[in-house]
């Protein structure tokens, strides 16, 4: 069967190339769909290169999916007979003599169909070649070259379209020797909500309504939280929900300590309140000068007027807008609208320092840590990193830049498409702008200096770990386990993960304990469900650790998935139902296991440790291992009891009428709107469920059945 070597991306209608900045609005969601659906060729409809779909194997919806991408998509299948059996740069070969000298996207794949690399290319032949001839590469790519077992091709219109296209693969396919944006949370705004009667302050994150104002992007949740604070004190803007807002029948204790001014009972005229979410829509959009100038003028108006306890309230309005002036660091007055990145390198790692300013103030600035191979320049980090960091992000006008980076121009109007406006790229030599470039670039050398101290101090503490329980070598990845509950209800399994560089978050799991034969607080039975369904998955989704080893041994930096040691929170009673699992999978020899048990008088700094085949011990109190390890546990706890309290305050709210089939929003309404509470509807006989509107005879047998197991229905 033929092997699918070649996606052309095609449009229904002409268009005239080169690509100019404003010509295809829609450009991004094109590229955004041509991802999706090569993702759906290749995972969602599981189809393997060369499969071919019949009829017959798809359902309905899969046919109208296979409809859809065929009229976008053309596929050329090219015979795969020459590139059987080969790997390397024989195999990368056979693709160059089929290859077009056209612009496109590419990638890399290994024996077992996963894509080692993503990459784009003005010319694919020539770009491919440079793989195929056989000269000396870095170890990167040497290593890459190794291990390609095959090649996917896309063919764009242009460059600028391969560019967006291939940071979107970046992103959702991840391969393992791309540069990739490991922190790639969104960032949060400022929120007024104007199209409320009474507006209100709120941080967001997310979609957006084109109805509201938003302000930002700021660099974190706490900078956004201190300014919506300040914000407040100084127009009283109300930040309850809509629901509180419209039940409220006297003002809350906001409006008693000056912090809203209270519109839900009309203690301020619409109007005034309207000019006070004005002022701090103009404060928020950089006329602060403007809006403090004006507060300033009634104040001493006031005061002229003896009026000193309305003077007063201004003076304070006054300071906490100077709260937020002066938390916005280094404000620059030539720069309105930009981001400034400047990356750092030193041991082996990256650091690039992102400042954010808008409306001519600085929202705040963080650090990222890309992973990328150790050979690569400063510029090409930096380059691969932009082309992600703005694939689902809101682009300034202006970008500076510490590094000239490759493509830059093409970069430039790839972002102008996207933003539908005007963008620069730039990297300043000299003045305000380089100066604000290199406190970046100073701040990025500082947060990197901080990181390579906590990963060295780490890999002393895994290496302690090591030696002091007898492991063969320092432990790349920990998983801590810990349950949850109270009385047996609500109970939860966590996981918490740990390595070198640091708690690995994203790794975090939790286990909502649902096996019905476990009995409720029984900790052993609980902790055996989630070991059987942790390495169940671990086994089905990764194989066991010698199959998967030769993969990771060529890529030390790689994060594992199989984890070298579990520290369980329990003694030998948690232990012998973790290894019993263990060996019942055979995975027992794979990794090593601890118990963590609490000691006299359940103090921190008497724990006894619990190893299978060993008598129970414990270290000296003012051991760093002992502290490290107690860390590891104090975080497993937190995340245990977090998704605990999570899980029960859901419960609380929970309403039994959700948990009968065929009631819905109407239905519940009804009922709750006839009997009261939920309690009232499951002691009603069923001649008085029957009396309620939109109740049939059969759905209140059913509501009946559904509270009472047997007996007269009355």
């Amino acid at each position: 069967m033929s092997e699918t070597r070649i996606i052309k991306a095609r449009r229904n209608r002409k268009r005239k190339e080169p690509l100019v900045p404003g010509e295809d609005r829609d450009l991004g969601a094109r590229v955004r769909e041509l991802v999706d659906e090569t993702e759906t060729t290749r995972a969602d409809e599981k189809w393997q290169p060369g499969d071919i779909v019949s009829e017959s194997q798809a359902t309905e919806t899969d046919r109208n999916a296979i409809e859809t991408l065929l009229k976008d998509i053309s596929w050329d299948n090219l015979s795969s007979a020459e590139a059987a059996g080969q790997t390397g740069a024989a195999a990368i070969a056979v693709y160059v003599k089929h290859l077009p000298n056209r612009s496109g996207v590419y990638r890399m794949l290994n024996r077992d169909g996963d894509v080692l690399y993503v990459g784009k290319a003005r010319s694919l032949k020539k770009r491919v070649a440079n793989y195929a001839q056989g000269r000396a590469h870095a170890g990167r790519l040497t290593r890459m070259i190794a291990e390609t077992h095959s090649m996917d091709f896309i063919v764009t219109r242009t460059e600028t379209e391969a560019l967006l296209l291939e940071a979107n693969l970046i992103k959702r396919l991840r391969p393992r020797f791309n540069v990739l944006l490991r922190d790639d949370k969104s960032f949060p705004y400022i929120v007024l909500t104007t199209d409320h009667e009474a507006p209100g302050i709120f941080k967001h994150r997310g979609a957006r309504s084109k109805h509201r104002d938003y302000y930002g992007p700021f660099a974190s949740a706490g900078a956004v939280t201190r300014t919506v604070n300040a914000l407040q004190k100084a127009f009283l803007i109300r930040s309850c929900s809509d629901s509180v807002y419209a039940s409220r029948t006297r003002p809350c204790l906001l409006y008693q300590i000056k912090r809203c001014a209270a519109p839900c009972t009309g203690e301020i005229g619409e109007e005034d309140y309207r000019k006070l979410v004005r002022d701090a829509g103009n404060f928020l959009s950089g006329r602060s000068n403007a809006v403090t100038k004006r507060m300033a003028d009634e104040m001493n108006e006031a005061a002229g007027d003896l009026d000193f306890e309305r003077a007063a309230l201004f003076r304070d309005r006054l300071s906490s807008l100077s709260h937020v002036q002066s938390h916005q660091g280094i404000n620059v007055r030539g720069v309105e609208e930009a981001d400034i990145f400047a990356i750092h390198q030193e041991g082996g790692q990256n650091c690039i320092e992102v400042f954010f300013f808008r409306t001519g103030q600085n929202w705040g600035n963080r650090a990222y840590f890309p992973k990328a191979d150790s050979t690569l320049e400063e510029g090409d980090v930096l380059g691969a990193f932009l082309s992600q960091f703005y694939d689902d992000k809101p682009v300034p006008r202006q970008i500076l830049l510490s590094h000239a980076v490759e493509d830059q121009d093409l970069l430039a109007e790839a972002l102008c498409i996207k933003a539908s406006r005007k963008v620069t790229i730039a990297v300043p030599a000299r003045g305000e702008k380089r100066d604000l470039v290199g406190r970046a670039l100073q701040n990025a050398r500082e947060a990197l200096g901080r990181r390579l101290a906590e990963t060295s101090a780490q890999g002393k503490l895994l290496a302690g770990l090591a030696e002091t329980f007898g492991l063969d070598k320092p432990p790349r990845r920990v998983e801590v386990f810990d349950n949850s509950h109270i009385m047996g209800t609500n109970a939860v399994g966590a996981m918490i993960v740990a390595g070198p560089d640091g708690f690995a978050k994203s790794s975090y799991r939790k286990f909502n304990i649902k096996n019905p034969d476990t009995n409720p607080g029984d900790d052993f039975a609980m902790m055996s469900e989630v070991m059987q369904r942790r390495f169940s998955r671990l086994l089905k989704e990764q194989g066991k650790p010698s199959e998967v080893e030769g993969d990771a041994a060529k890529d030390d930096d790689a994060f594992p998935d199989w984890p070298d040691l579990l520290l369980i929170d329990g003694g030998r009673g948690q232990i012998s139902a973790v290894m019993k699992i263990l060996r019942e999978l055979g995975v027992e020899d794979d990794v090593a296991v601890i118990g963590v048990a609490k000691g006299q008088d359940r103090d921190a700094g008497r724990e006894r440790f619990v190893i299978e085949g060993r008598a129970e011990f414990s270290l000296p109190p003012r051991d760093p291992v002992l502290y490290f390890i107690q860390r590891l546990r104090d975080e497993a706890h937190r995340f245990a009891i977090g998704s605990h309290r999570a899980k029960r305050k859901a419960n609380f709210t929970k309403n039994p009428l959700d948990e009968i089939g065929g009631i819905g929003p109407s239905r519940k309404r009804a009922l709750l709107q006839h009997f009261g509470t939920a309690k009232a509807v499951s002691r009603a006989a069923l001649r008085d469920l029957m009396a309620v509107d939109g109740i049939s005879e059969s759905m209140a047998r059913q509501i009946y059945d559904h509270f009472h197991e047997g007996g007269d229905s009355g």
